[in-house]
């Protein structure tokens, strides 16, 4: 799954003079309260954390009416940072004609709304339980508890939601998408092969119907073989 990133961050942790017996436990508890929550400065949502080293000697004493004092750390740290179009996975929670609803890492919510769900999908009511059920691969199914992977369209900061697509052809069931790879895979390279086949077709006729001089139907040929071959390296 995307939107995850391990980063190091060499920070320092201010603690109460009250606190300098046991200042690692507090360091500690200071690090735990940046837990599932959004970090400008670290531009994602903590999930954990690993100290690498811990330096009490080097502390500094602040001034001020209450001294406090920096502890300086180096800390491996485990980022959640979704960004658009990027692939996420959840289960599903809850599923209505208007929108699915989904859980990521146990945390962060997501909602699918119903715009944002490509046309092969249709619901339905199947075996008395509410379904998005693809047309177009019958075993392609999506109901409460399904693993799906969807795309990201943006994620609010503040309250951890995020706002996913399954417009993608890649999206959907995980369950499914791995058992079809292959499928998936040879249905898009027939669909560009059609594709640049239609701009070839629609080149010709124009040069036919005089539209276009010789010189430019070559090169627009020229172009779209082009474009082809980078497509499918």
């Amino acid at each position: 799954m995307e939107g995850l990133k391990v980063s190091n961050a060499n920070l320092t942790v201010y603690l109460h003079p009250s606190k300098s017996r046991d200042a690692s436990e507090a360091i500690l508890r200071e690090l735990s309260s940046l837990l599932f929550t959004f970090s400008e400065a670290l531009d994602g949502v903590v999930l954990a954390y690993d100290i690498n080293s811990l330096d009490n000697k080097a502390a500094k004493i602040l001034s001020g009416v209450i001294p406090y004092f920096g502890v300086p750390l180096s800390v491996d740290l485990l980022l959640f940072s979704p960004k658009p179009d990027m692939l996420l996975e959840g289960k599903v929670v809850k599923l209505s004609q208007e929108s699915i609803h989904v859980v990521v890492l146990g945390f962060s919510s997501a909602i699918i709304t119903v715009k944002d769900i490509r046309e092969e999908f249709v619901y339905k009511t199947k075996h008395e339980q509410d379904v998005y059920a693809s047309k177009s691969h019958k075993r392609h199914v999506i109901k409460v508890g399904t693993m799906i992977r969807f795309s990201v369209k943006s994620f609010d900061e503040e309250i951890l939601h995020i706002y996913g697509s399954l417009m993608p052809d890649h999206t959907g069931s995980i369950h499914w998408l791995e058992k079809h790879s292959e499928l998936i895979s040879h249905t898009n390279k027939i669909a560009k092969k059609r594709e640049s086949e239609g701009e070839l077709t629609t080149v010709k006729q124009d040069a036919i119907d005089g539209k276009i001089s010789p010189l430019d139907s070559v090169q627009k040929i020229k172009r779209s073989k082009k474009q082809k071959i980078q497509e499918e390296s």
